[in-house]
């Protein structure tokens, strides 16, 4: 097993290029399976996530090359429509099939993702939403079973809370679907909305993208044309890297970035005292003298991420004052805590809102990621930290973040992959 050694205190500089979004590629090659035509996807990040779902539409019959960040795929003779617990077990992204699968074949079934390190973040919501569209559901021996032999039909759906997986699985139900579909208390996520954009350019009629409130007209089965794309910039890779720069009092240039995506970040990098210039696709971010303590809330797009939440949380040990960061969406999402407290971190835990004093000198020690972001948080420590932090299971940072190592290396981080 990999893990990261790195010995700091760093000072950054130089360039650093965000990849395409995971978030954005995961459900856009699910939205492949409505169509039965080869399509070309482009700036696709070549992370363990997207193996993972390459794997599984493998197993489905998909045909594929996916090579230079560039996939090509071609779905028209998918031969199997069953997504098993050897897969799904491994990405709870795998769900996203659902939707697209249902409603272009009429059956399909899906392993249940079950629970994760972060939380529970059940798929009621994704069911409940089909059964209304006409799909017959049932639960057994772990996978969910739904049929719709004559297809989904359109459907006025209110969502009970704001779902980015579950927005983007009935979106695309939506697409083939017979009639016209209302989805209301729709996620606005960077990532949804170019699912919207990219189902609209393949030829579905949808009203109301970018907004909460969707209208979807479905093509009735009729398989969709999907021109080639190219996946918008990761936000929350370049919100790291933003952290990054700010932790080392550093400063840097991010390529390939949508700041537009990066609003709550910026402003909040703006209150620890950080500058920040942006132009069409760079971003570049510097220090502040020192850095100002800040209150962080988690909350749905156009709020705070909470993919963003533990990297504020390592700002937060170098910055003069008290931080307050709460956590709204996922009750289990504090567990780089104690983590960070092997460092040197002073953070005070009451429920779901952590309270940190800082300015604190971190010192390097063996520490474990938890779950993806929780990684990035450590190694952001790390390079704050006097002495060597070694962070060991590594493999959650390699499902979302391309080459992280080797990007830290090339802007002057002191930080090597080693093997235990």
């Amino acid at each position: 097993m990999d893990y990261l050694s790195i010995k700091g205190p760093s000072r950054l500089s130089g360039e650093v290029n965000i990849s395409g979004a995971k978030n954005a590629a995961l459900p856009l090659i699910a939205a492949t399976l409505l169509c039965n035509k080869p399509c070309t996807i482009e700036n696709i990040p070549n992370v363990a996530d997207i193996r993972t779902l390459l794997k599984l539409f493998e197993k489905l019959g998909s045909k594929f090359i996916f090579e230079d960040h560039t996939l090509k795929i071609d779905n028209e003779n998918i031969t199997n429509t069953t997504a098993t617990y050897d897969i799904v077990k491994t990405m709870r992204a795998s769900i996203l099939v659902l939707g697209p699968l249902l409603s272009r074949f009429g059956t399909c079934k899906v392993s249940l993702p079950g629970g994760c390190a972060i939380g529970q973040r059940p798929i009621d919501l994704h069911l409940k939403a089909l059964e209304q569209m006409g799909a017959s559901i049932e639960i057994k021996n772990g996978y969910v079973v739904a049929t719709a032999p004559q297809g989904l039909h359109g459907a006025r759906i209110i969502f009970d809370k704001i779902t980015v997986t579950g927005s983007e699985n009935i979106i695309m139900a939506a697409a083939l679907a017979k009639g016209k579909s209302e989805l209301i208390n729709v996620a606005k996520e960077p990532e949804v909305v170019q699912l919207c954009e990219v189902l609209k350019d393949a030829g579905v009629n949808i009203e109301g993208i970018g907004t909460d409130e969707l209208i979807i007209h479905g093509t009735d089965r009729e398989p969709l044309n999907f021109k080639q794309f190219s996946i918008i910039p990761d936000r929350i890779e370049a919100g790291t890297y933003l952290c990054a720069a700010a932790i080392t009092f550093s400063s840097i240039t991010l390529n390939n970035v949508r700041a537009d995506h990066l609003d709550a970040v910026t402003a909040k990098l703006h209150e620890a005292g950080c500058r920040i210039e942006s132009n069409e696709n760079s971003m570049t971010i510097y220090p502040a003298a020192k850095l100002k303590a800040f209150e962080v809330s988690t909350t749905e797009y156009p709020g705070f991420p909470t993919d963003m939440q533990a990297q504020f949380m390592a700002l937060a040990t170098q910055a003069e004052g008290v931080s307050i960061i709460e956590e709204r969406l996922f009750e289990n999402r504090f567990m780089h805590v104690s983590e960070l407290q092997r460092l040197g971190a002073s953070i005070h835990l009451k429920g779901h809102t952590a309270t940190l004093n800082g300015p604190i000198s971190l010192l390097g020690a063996d520490v474990m990621a938890t779950d993806l972001r929780a990684s990035s948080a450590l190694v952001l420590a790390g390079l704050a930290a006097n002495g060597v932090t070694n962070v060991h299971r590594i493999y959650h940072l390699d499902r979302g973040y391309e080459s992280l190592h080797e990007k830290l290396k090339k802007l002057g981080a002191n930080i090597e992959r080693l093997k235990e």
